[in-house]
């Protein structure tokens, strides 16, 4: 049986690059979408490595390049605004933390999508709510009250993925804390950026930081360490409010993104996880980037993995199209040692990066210094290279 009609979960990034694949390897995808439309917002996201190989392989790099935000490093800075530490972008020939292409995420989700739309149906303001296989295909349930079948069917639907959840069983058996959260918001431009992304971190685990963007605006970050916590994650207001308790009296421009909060129309709030499993495929079911190998934005890289592994993906259930199971088992094997090395923290991981008291803000601020030059550089320039970690095949097209 060839397989031609695939359901994919999730019109994010890894949904329709999946989607454009499929379409150049013959395939019919349809995409579903909790959201009513593409989801603006979002932080910057960066092209190297093998991802940016696969959207020069898309044809869509010049249309990114159009696009992208005009960041010439990171720095970090004190309470009253001092620059400190800092990396320029150009440090490691674009391919430091900040790398050479950086594009805010909706905006790629939307080159992604007006690539996609005339060969792929959409469906947007619906779930997943059931999934029934047979050996023909599976019969798929959504929110609305649709039943309709597929032959293939992709969870791409994210750290708390809903098809995950359907057909390997609850968040909880694969979802690693790693002892923080994070909120990323709109706010507008400062004024005083330069271009630079920057970034302060207060005693207690807290991290604030603001990068620019296009059109007068900036993107807020507020991190904070913390074990697992209760709350209602479509409770806006609440989020919030754990954001305002911890972040009061942090300093800096800590104020200005406070006010800015509640009237940002993309703001996001979610733990900071990783996702581990042995296998990514249960029948005619796949995952897709961070339903089933989230690295969490510590570790960095999840937009490049969500691109190479739609390429793999759609690559091998086009070399044999009447054998899915084969075809998932080609893509675990293809990408399990890219997203292992993917997933990799870097030093500290959230300790590291949110340091708990005054003397271990100053350690990491100078550890960050002593990256910039002889010898630490050169062994930091190939923690950089993980996302050059595979080579991709040249699937027939």
């Amino acid at each position: 049986m060839i397989n031609r009609t695939v359901l994919i979960s999730g019109a994010g990034i890894g949904g329709p690059a999946l989607a454009f694949w499929l379409r150049r390897h013959g395939f019919a995808p349809t995409v579903v979408e909790v959201a009513p439309a593409p989801r603006p917002g979002g932080h910057a996201v960066d092209m190297r490595g093998a991802g940016r190989e696969v959207i020069e392989r898309m044809g869509l790099l010049d249309a990114v390049r159009a696009e992208r935000v005009d960041e010439r490093g990171f720095a970090y800075v004190d309470s009253r605004g001092r620059w400190g530490a800092r990396m320029p972008a150009d440090l490691f020939d674009g391919k430091g933390m900040v790398a050479e292409i950086e594009i805010m995420r909706g905006n790629l989700t939307r080159i992604l999508y007006d690539a996609t739309h005339d060969g792929t149906e959409y469906v947007f303001d619906d779930r997943i709510t059931g999934l029934t296989e047979d050996g023909d295909g599976v019969k798929v349930t959504f929110a609305s009250g649709t039943v309709r079948r597929f032959d293939i069917v992709v969870g791409a639907d994210g750290l708390h993925s809903g098809v995950r959840r359907l057909a390997f069983g609850p968040e909880q058996e694969f979802v690693r804390h790693l002892g923080g959260y994070m909120a990323y918001f709109t706010v507008p431009d400062p004024g005083n950026l330069d271009h630079w992304f920057l970034m302060h971190g207060a005693p207690g685990g807290l991290v604030a930081g603001i990068r620019p963007e296009n059109g007068g605006t900036a993107k807020a970050m507020l991190s904070f360490t913390s074990p697992p916590l209760n709350y209602n994650r479509r409770d806006m207001a609440a989020q919030q409010e754990i954001l305002r308790a911890k972040f009061t009296g942090a300093g800096w421009l800590v104020p200005q993104i406070l006010a800015a909060m509640p009237h940002a129309g993309d703001f996001y709030f979610d733990s900071l996880s990783q996702v581990h499993m042995r296998q990514w495929h249960q029948g005619r079911t796949v995952l897709l980037g961070d339903a089933g190998y989230c690295g969490s934005p510590l570790a960095g890289l999840g937009t490049a993995v969500a691109l190479v592994a739609a390429y793999v993906l759609a690559g091998e259930l086009a070399t044999t199209p009447d054998d899915h199971e084969a075809a998932f088992a080609r893509y675990h094997d293809e990408m399990r040692p890219y997203v292992k090395q993917c997933q990799t923290l870097p030093p500290g991981g959230m300790k590291g990066f949110a340091p708990n008291s005054a003397l271990m803000i100053r350690m990491r601020n100078l550890s960050m210094t002593m990256m910039t030059r002889w010898p630490m550089r050169a062994l930091v320039a190939r923690q950089f290279q993980k996302a050059d970690a595979i080579t991709l095949k040249d699937y027939q097209q």
